[in-house]
């Protein structure tokens, strides 16, 4: 019974807001229309918006590759070796995935722009007058920017299953005379194909949803399905092709994931398991030293964007200073809607304590239902309580403008639907983050507590809940850090005076001149700091390394 009522909050707030705003998107799409179906006719029939189709897929699968190619490698070096400063690294080689997107993207802008460090210094060691690299507003900055941003996803996802793999099964394939690559590929791959898989179709839907990079980093001709989106409901107020190019994407979205879990079920093996201080082992031959070396050589390279973003905040006409960072406590445009950099960051830290909040009660909520054993529709719920994350968080955005525009609930000039966009895209991680604790704790814990008189209410708080702790906070630094980098449905919803720091970023590169991108790379420098200052306690709280992504 109190299972129950514990899940019956999370459903009631998924469905509120959630699949009602979905809702008031189908419903806008095909009755509000003209004729109906006439929205998806016209995108349908439109060859602009077939080409948003396919460039979408084509550039998520070429930056699956991509992120593939870059991730394997670390991957590698994290299961199979052991080195002084492992597990700083391996803490540091996360921080582009909790980057806000809007960060990425200006780090590539700082280090590959036409203004940017490359350039800068290819031209001065070379005593060129021209930029070297033009990758600005081109498809391979798209794709380095992905790569960049998803490589983690990869590295934790394949290295925590690779170095659980009993190192018999290489040790027996070398036995019997295979090189390493040939045991690479017919031993080590096809035991691995289950965590790549996991890992391209996580890397494949984000991706496929980007925003923030491709509206940065892209031209007109690059625009993805969720800038078309965007384009649709905040400049032409084309609600109707807006909601039926939402639905379309929606429908690629979890057809993918669909063929994602087939494909699952259909690569999984049977392996035997080893513990990790098993598989890893420290470099002793020179060849082996080289590639750890190199290895460690390319993270470092791959970094490059972060350390680039510092750079160029610092780096003035004058030299390198801090005006950049002091520019952004003056109204330097005079602009009617100004707010100075303690205000936004009170914005931003307040949409993201608030979202914490919420996302913890509704997630740990959910994670207690599902967690119980033997619990029945427990799985159903688990897939129906993560849909979230296949809705990208411009149309959860969107969805919000339509639904939740008219008395009695009209949210639009409210800060409150910040927080509840936040939210729905902050819970899931909190679920993901706390269930694995709540498994894998013993069943005599709850059993000896009942059986000593304690009430279920008694046994939660002063048994399960102190073990629980490092997990919940593990969830709520997810939460608080995808709050505090949360863009997509920021843009749609923000009021100038609840702009928060991503919003107040792309403000700036959104306007010319080199004074307002230093701003703009001061402010993203600053994010970048709060971010990862908040995700560092991670690793510090995890139990048994539960709550990994």
């Amino acid at each position: 019974m109190t299972a129950r009522l514990a899940l019956l909050a999370p459903l009631a707030y998924l469905a509120i807001f959630f699949l009602y705003p979905l809702g008031a998107i189908f419903e806008r799409a095909f009755i509000q229309g003209e004729g109906g179906f006439a929205g998806f006719g016209t995108i349908l029939g439109d060859s602009y918006y077939l080409g948003r189709i396919w460039f979408t897929t084509w550039q998520a699968a070429a930056s699956t590759a991509l992120t593939l190619a870059v991730g394997l490698p670390m991957a590698y070096l994290f299961a199979r070796h052991d080195f002084p400063g492992k597990s700083v690294l391996k803490a540091v080689s996360t921080v582009p995935f909790i980057m806000p997107t809007i960060v990425v993207a200006m780090g590539f802008v700082a280090l590959l722009g036409r203004e940017g460090l490359a350039n800068t210094v290819l031209m001065a060691v070379f005593g060129l007058d021209d930029p070297v690299i033009r990758l600005a507003n081109s498809i391979w900055i798209i794709l380095l920017a992905h790569a960049f941003y998803n490589y983690a996803i990869f590295v934790r996802i394949v290295s925590a299953f690779w170095s659980n793999v009993a190192p018999q099964l290489e040790e027996s394939a070398a036995m019997l005379g295979a090189g390493r690559v040939r045991t690479f590929w017919h031993v080590t791959l096809p035991v691995l194909l289950p965590a790549i898989a996991s890992s391209a179709a996580l890397t494949f839907t984000f991706c496929f949803t980007s925003f923030g990079v491709v509206l940065v980093l892209g031209g007109p001709q690059f625009a993805t399905l969720e800038v078309a989106v965007y384009e649709l409901t905040a400049k032409l107020l084309r609600l109707e092709l807006a909601s039926a190019l939402a639905i379309i994407q929606m429908v690629f979205t979890y057809l993918f994931l669909l063929v994602y879990t087939r494909l699952q079920q259909s690569t999984s093996v049977q392996i035997n398991l080893a513990p990790q201080e098993a598989t890893a082992r420290r470099p002793k031959r020179a060849s082996d030293m080289v590639l750890v070396a190199a290895m460690i050589a390319m993270l470092l390279v791959v970094l490059s964007p972060l350390w680039a973003l510092v750079e160029r905040a610092l780096s003035t006409s004058d030299g390198y200073s801090l005006r950049y960072f002091g520019s952004l406590f003056e109204n330097v445009r005079g602009d009617v809607f100004y707010l100075p950099l303690p205000s936004i960051i009170s914005n931003s830290l307040e949409f993201a304590v608030l979202t914490t909040a919420i996302a913890l009660t509704v997630g740990a909520a959910a994670a207690y239902y599902i967690s119980r054993p033997g619990r029945r529709g427990a799985s159903i719920a688990d897939a129906l309580l993560m849909m979230p994350l296949g809705v990208s968080a411009v149309i959860m955005g969107f969805g919000f403008l339509v639904a939740f525009n008219r008395d009695p609930v009209d949210l639009r000039a409210t800060s409150t639907i910040l927080v509840i966009a936040h939210t729905l895209v902050a819970y899931p991680f909190v679920i993901r983050s706390v269930l694995p604790a709540m498994r894998g704790m013993p069943q005599q814990f709850r059993e000896a507590a009942s059986v000593m008189g304690a009430s279920p209410v008694r046994a939660f708080y002063h048994v399960e809940l102190p073990i629980l702790t490092p997990a919940l906070i593990v969830g709520a630094t997810f939460a608080f850090a995808v709050s505090m980098g949360e863009f997509g449905a920021s843009l749609l919803l923000v009021r100038p005076e609840s702009t928060t720091m991503p919003v107040a970023i792309y403000r700036m590169i959104a306007q010319p001149g080199a004074e307002n991108l230093g701003r703009a790379l001061a402010m993203s420098t600053v994010l970048m700091l709060v971010v990862a200052a908040v995700f560092a306690g991670i690793e510090r709280f995890r139990y048994r390394n539960a709550g990994g992504f």
